[in-house]
């Protein structure tokens, strides 16, 4: 899976780190919900650098198709909940 975080570039992610990925985003979705802005930052801050640390990251030049796109670590909670689908950020 390749994702790209804004203003950081793409990463490719492995099927085995999906999960736990979906774990942060179901956490990051809950503070959303709960318009808790404290809980917010943090779990996006830990679902981005899960990603940093799990994922290969792709050169520049790169031209990979990005299958997510992941908000940047400064983004106010309005920003993410906008881009927030059905199913989260990682869908899964």
């Amino acid at each position: 899976m390749i994702i790209r975080v804004m203003g950081e570039g793409q990463v490719e992610i492995a099927a085995d780190d999906v999960a736990v990925l979906n774990e942060l985003d179901s956490e990051l979705e809950s503070a959303i919900g709960a318009d808790d802005e404290e809980r917010f930052r943090v779990a996006l801050h830990a679902l981005l650098e899960k990603v940093r640390q799990v994922g290969k990251a792709l050169p520049d030049d790169s031209l990979e198709p990005s299958e997510l796109i992941l908000p940047p670590a400064d983004a106010s909670i309005e920003e993410v909940r906008e881009m927030l689908g059905d199913s989260g950020l990682i869908p899964g």
